[in-house]
């Protein structure tokens, strides 16, 4: 939970805000979530962001009016940029700030170019993520999008009717492509989107931020300006953060490799290394590195059994699948890290135990609903990013498990000298050639 918390009044409305990190600068950090303060400590990946940001600033967040504890807004008042300019002004008053870096991400951007040109004194630096000073194209805009897509996207993404007939963007494979597969992470987004604002009120936010039109502020900012732009896009093109960085005076452009539109996905450090280096004139590595076992499984030949069951018989084979391997994965003193569909990612302290936990999955599965499982197992050192783990190691692992045979248990040369001394009694099954991964691996299967 957040070091301080309270509420700043603006217009007559109570504005939820939250404070982490001592400084030395002081970071006023928004997006364009219907997602409250509260609720986004709740999600590792996001939390992980929060972390990375407050361990070199003052970090400030606070609810917009409509959103987790804030004031719910006024329908005879619209939210236009300035008044969202007015609110961060209050904010930054209650929490005793008298300059700001200004962190905004997508539509909370147009707030923040609102603040930055009324407002110059108290911006030290303006950071802007994915954001865009117009997102509906015009006759000298044309990298906007159509006013009627425009209005058809707002519609869909804050109806709550439109997910049962499944004529809807995919919000999170749209903003967040490395974190579609991730159960866990769409479930906590659905939760936390459904407890922040109600549909009319997450209309009403969204439909206000795309019919902003800020270009001709663009001119007037005079704090040293940032704009972060995700490579792959496929939400909010780069060309709408090259424009931006062009009509700001001195702007600079970065480039993140990524396709994630939000900082809250697997690459979050990618943009937080640009933003503190710009902030800072330094960078710290924010992802902690830890010596793990990593074990992947997966159903065999999932897709042809899928389609000769049908859905109904698939899902109830799955959910049996995922509650056994669950079962044995806290069994054997592992966690699970991720899904992938059809398996399941897992860590462990112990191989020896990593081992066994894989042995009696492939076992299992197999008993009690009739598919094939196989497993494949690494050690090494990983980049742990909330509760998800990434790096070569984890590679590994994957590439692994896609060598092994129906019900084989395959381990890397690694994971064999570790468990040597135990009972565990492995065949080596010669050199293989892990793609995306340099030089041949020895790899041994689990004997029976």
């Amino acid at each position: 939970m957040s070091e301080r918390t309270g509420y700043a009044k603006s217009g007559g409305a109570h504005l939820a805000w939250a404070v982490d990190g001592s400084g030395p600068i002081d970071v006023l950090y928004g997006g364009s979530y219907t997602v409250s303060c509260e609720s986004a400590e709740e999600e590792p990946h996001v939390a992980h962001l929060l972390r990375r940001l407050a361990a070199f600033a003052r970090l400030i967040r606070y609810d917009v009016r409509g959103v987790g504890a804030s004031d719910p807004t006024d329908p005879a008042v619209p939210r236009t940029p300035d008044s969202g300019a007015s609110d961060m002004h209050a904010v930054l008053d209650a929490v005793g700030s008298a300059t700001v870096a200004i962190l905004a991400e997508g539509g909370f951007g147009v707030s923040a170019i609102s603040f930055a040109a009324a407002y110059p004194k108290r911006v030290r630096a303006l950071v802007l993520v994915n954001a865009s000073a117009r997102f509906v194209a015009d006759d000298d805009y044309p990298i906007g999008f159509l006013p009627n897509v425009v209005a058809r996207f707002v519609d869909d993404l804050t109806d709550p009717d439109v997910e049962r007939t499944q004529d809807a963007a995919d919000d999170v494979a749209l903003m967040l492509p490395t974190l579609s597969g991730d159960a866990r992470f769409r479930e906590w987004w659905v939760r936390a989107s459904r407890r922040g604002a109600s549909p009319a009120t997450a209309r009403a936010i969204l439909r206000a931020d795309v019919i902003a039109d800020v270009r001709g502020l663009l001119p007037r900012i005079t704090a040293p300006t940032l704009v972060v732009h995700s490579a792959m896009n496929g939400f909010i093109p780069l060309d709408m953060g090259r424009y931006l960085a062009e009509h700001i005076p001195g702007a600079t452009l970065a480039v993140v490799d990524t396709l994630d539109n939000s900082m809250w996905g697997l690459d979050s450090d990618l943009y937080v290394d640009a933003i503190e280096d710009f902030l800072t004139g330094k960078r710290t590595s924010g992802a902690e590195r830890v010596l793990t076992t990593v074990v992947f499984t997966d159903i065999v030949d999932s897709t042809s059994q899928a389609s000769a069951l049908g859905d109904r018989s698939w899902r109830a084979l799955l959910d049996t699948h995922d509650a056994i391997v669950r079962a044995e994965l806290a069994r054997y003193g592992g966690r699970e890290v991720n899904t992938t569909g059809d398996g399941f990612v897992g860590a462990f302290d112990s191989p020896t135990q990593a081992v066994r936990a894989a042995q009696a999955i492939v076992t299992r599965v197999p008993e009690a609903v009739g598919l094939q499982v196989r497993a494949g197992l690494h050690t090494g050192e990983c980049e742990r990013r909330g509760d998800d783990l990434a790096g070569l190691a984890v590679h590994i692992a994957a590439r692994v498990a896609a060598s092994a045979e129906p019900g084989e248990v395959l381990v890397s040369r690694t994971v064999r000298d570790l468990v040597a001394g135990s009972e565990l009694k492995l065949a080596d099954r010669g050199e293989h050639e892990l793609k995306g991964v340099a030089e041949a691996w020895q790899l041994y299967a689990l004997k029976p």
